[in-house]
This record gives structure tokens, C-alpha cells and sequence, in this order.
């Protein structure tokens, strides 16, 4: 039995070279003639496979020949290997899965991609009223979901050409406008997976979820005088089912806030005598939102005015701006307050990161577009459209025959151009007008 153990541990050691050897030497000196296979689990060993003799019994070794040589199997073959395996496999036991806990369910589908969750929706009925229960939304807020989405207008003129680009799979959506065709709204705000629309005689609001198209109309506002409003949006707690708000501020300091949860428009106070009006809000720039802390840009004074939603408090900060900037716009990043903007020197122009330093009050640049990317824009009259406030940034650069989407990340500082935005039934490439950033969240209902 000694013997018996050792020759199986050669045989072993020459199984292993001739899984690294052969098949080389098998390629460059053609098909072997023959192949062995050993069986050593009866007899003892006596003979070779040749017949000579070397103190073993044959029938230790049985050898097979084979005349045919090894030949790679053909896709029919392939294919009917796999759905044998696919018919094999062992069903799911129903009485089993019957009784799997619908939280786990939950658990599993918060963590899931979100192209990937309405999927799973439509599966039953009773998939897709888990989408909505409180549960999931409460898992679905604690989870990480990485980038948000860009909700755009492609034309500022157009009948609500709408463009949503999701940044992970690199992708544009073309969902339709859940409103009448006879009105033109424009995305201002977002918060908690929800979009606020105002229509272009700012005039009425709409609160709505871009994913599942749910669309609520905000009552009218009691200031009767129309004019051009700066608008913000902030959450109640951590998720939009717990309430929002909703706030407008014109140059003149009027302003006035909209609850969710009371469902009505409130005037907080009279602005404080301390800020000189009027304001002149850069309605170019949306408000960012820290908290329940909204950030303003204005121009003059250059700066930021901040109001906290929940104190009533307002701040100004009177900040200069960087030298040779136009087109600029705020951006929040983990808490912080960013600035984006194109710096036109001579015929050179540049899209510059700068972060507000709160010790110093001033603009510190952090980041700027390669120079390479910026080459492009030499000599040419650029404007730039900016999207975000929540660690990624799209940019909108046009120019004359010229129209260019850029991504920027915050964590990362990393660039990245995004493929032209086209709608179905045109090959026309649009450029972005306005539009929002706005985190996907399936079980928000506005």
C-alpha cells in the first residue's frame, strides 16, 4: 500500500506539469496518439502499459487509446451544455421564498441601482407597493447612493423639451412633463429626490419626482406683484415624506416661504434694515442649500446672502469676486460653499473651482479645467450654464458652433465630457438652457 500511495502522488506531481506542459507542446507538435487513463483502485501493480515487465500486475493500469484528436467544441454544443445545466438546476422551493420576510426584500431593493428597482416594480403588484411603503423609503435614505442625476431643459423657449442624464451609466432620459403642454416650466430647486418647476410668469410652482412622473401643484403665492424670484428648497428632516420647504426672494427683499406639511405660504418677517436694498440677486446662480441654511449670490455688494429657513435668521457676507470673471454660479460641497466660473483674460478663457474660506472670507482656487480642454475655447465668446450642488457638477459651454458638456467631481477633481445630448427624434445636438441636479429617489411623493 506504501508503493500503491507514492505512485499516486508521481502520477499527481505529472497530472500538474502536463496541465502547465502539454497543452504548449500538444500546439507545436501536433495531436498526441494516444491518452492513458489510470485507474489504480484495483489489482497491484506488475506490468508497464507496453507489457514489459516491472513487478505489477496490468491490471493496475487500463489504457484507453484514442484515435480522434482534441478538437474545441462548437457554440451548439456550448449552448446545449448550458440549458441542460439551466434545466437541472434545483427550483426555488415555494414554500420557502413564501414566507421570506418583506423587510429583507426591502433591504435588498434600497441597495439596488435605480433603473434596476423599477425593474423590480414591475414584476407584481405586490413588488412594486414595497417601492412605496415607509419602510422602504426610511432604508432607502439611509443608504449611500452615490451621484445624483441632472434634470435639464434643452431649450429655453421650447415646449418642455426635458433631458435627464444619469452619470453613472453614462446615459440621457427623454421622460415627457407630467403638466399641461400648454404651459412652459423651468426646474429651479431640488431636494430629496424632488424637482420644483415654475412656470416662465413666475407665477405658479410645481413640486414633482422626475422618476415616477407624480407631479403636486403649490397653492398660489399672496404676493399679487410678478416679478423675477430667486428660489430654494430645503427638507424637513432627512427625507421628502417628512415635509419640505419652499422659498422665493426677489431683488426688492420680499419673500416668502412654502411648508409642505401645512400646505400654505408664510411671510417669516420683514427683511432686516441692517442689508441695503435692493439686493441684486445673480438669478443665474440657483441657491444652495446647507441644512436648512439657504446661500444667495449676489452682485451688488459681491457676496453671499444666507437666510436659515428654520431660525428666520438671514447673514450677509460681503466677499469680492475673482478677477476676469463672467459667467458664475454656487455650488456645496460636503457643507462647504464652492464657486464655479469662466475667467476670460485676452482671447483666453478657463472654467475655474474656488472654495469659500471661512476664516478669511475670500475665494481660494482649488481646481481649474486642463489646459488642454481650455485651448478650445481660445478666441471664441463662451457662456457657461451650471448644474449641482451635491459634489458633481455639469457644465454647459457655448460658444458660435461651438456646445460642450463637462462633468466635474469634487471628491475626485476629475473632468470628464459627456456625450451630446440628442433628443429621439432629432440628431440635432441641444444645449442645455437650465436645469437642476436632484438626488433619484423612486418613493418620493411630492
Amino acid at each position: 500500500m506504501g508503493e500503491v500511495a507514492a505512485l499516486r502522488q508521481l502520477v499527481g506531481q505529472v497530472q500538474e506539469l502536463w496541465d502547465l506542459y502539454g497543452a504548449v507542446h500538444a500546439h507545436a507538435h501536433g495531436p498526441l496518439p494516444r491518452w492513458y487513463l489510470l485507474d489504480f483502485e484495483h489489482g497491484s501493480i506488475k506490468d508497464d502499459h507496453c507489457g514489459g515487465r516491472t513487478g505489477y500486475s496490468s491490471e493496475l493500469l487500463k489504457i484507453m487509446e484514442t484515435n480522434q484528436s482534441p478538437r474545441k467544441r462548437s457554440r451548439r454544443d456550448k449552448n446545449g451544455e448550458k440549458a441542460s445545466l439551466l434545466n437541472s438546476a434545483e427550483p426555488m422551493k415555494l414554500d420557502i421564498w413564501r414566507e421570506f420576510p418583506e423587510d429583507l426584500f426591502e433591504t435588498v431593493i434600497a441597495r439596488l441601482p435605480v433603473a434596476a428597482i423599477f425593474r423590480f416594480r414591475s414584476v407584481c403588484r405586490k413588488w412594486c407597493s414595497l417601492v412605496g411603503s415607509d419602510n422602504f423609503t426610511q432604508q432607502y435614505s439611509e443608504v449611500p447612493h452615490g451621484m445624483p442625476w441632472f434634470y435639464t431643459i434643452t431649450h429655453e423657449n421650447a415646449s418642455n423639451n426635458v433631458a435627464m442624464y444619469d452619470p453613472s451609466r453614462n446615459k440621457w432620459h427623454h421622460p415627457s412633463v407630467p403638466v399641461a403642454p400648454a404651459k412652459i416650466v423651468i426646474p429651479v430647486a431640488s431636494a430629496g429626490g424632488l424637482v420644483c418647476l415654475l412656470d416662465l410668469s413666475h407665477r405658479n410652482f410645481y413640486i414633482c419626482n422626475p422618476l415616477t412622473q407624480s407631479l403636486k401643484e403649490i397653492p398660489p403665492r399672496s404676493v399679487q406683484a410678478w416679478s423675477r424670484v430667486s428660489v430654494g428648497m430645503v427638507l424637513n428632516g432627512t427625507t421628502s415624506n417628512e415635509g419640505y420647504k419652499v422659498m422665493w426672494l426677489r431683488n426688492d427683499g420680499n419673500h416668502e416661504v412654502y411648508d409642505s406639511v401645512q400646505n400654505m405660504w408664510s411671510r417669516p418677517g420683514d427683511f432686516p434694515p441692517s442689508i441695503k436694498l435692493p439686493l441684486a440677486v445673480n438669478f443665474r446662480s440657483q441657491p444652495v442649500a446647507v441644512g436648512s441654511t439657504l446661500y444667495f449670490m449676489c452682485s451688488e455688494p459681491e457676496g453671499v446672502l444666507s437666510y436659515d429657513v428654520s431660525t428666520g435668521i438671514w447673514t450677509q457676507f460681503i466677499i469680492p469676486l475673482p478677477l476676469h470673471l463672467t459667467d458664475h454660479t454656487l455650488a456645496e460641497f460636503q457643507g462647504r460653499i464652492m464657486l464655479v466660473g469662466l475667467v476670460c483674460k485676452n482671447a483666453a478663457t478657463c472654467v475655474c473651482i474656488w472654495e469659500l474660506q471661512r476664516m478669511t472670507l475670500l475665494w481660494k482656487e482649488v481646481d481649474r479645467m486642463p489646459n488642454v480642454w481650455c485651448l478650445e475655447f481660445y478666441g471664441k465668446h463662451m457662456r457657461m450654464t451650471c448644474l449641482g450642488n451635491s459634489g458633481l457638477l455639469m457644465l454647459s459651454l457655448k460658444a458660435k458652433r461651438m456646445n460642450r458638456l463637462v462633468i466635474y467631481d469634487l471628491l475626485n477633481k476629475e473632468w470628464q465630457k459627456v456625450p451630446d445630448c440628442m433628443l429621439p427624434c432629432s440628431r440635432k445636438k441641444q444645449w442645455i438652457a437650465c436645469g437642476t441636479a436632484f438626488s433619484p429617489c423612486p418613493s418620493a411623493l411630492p
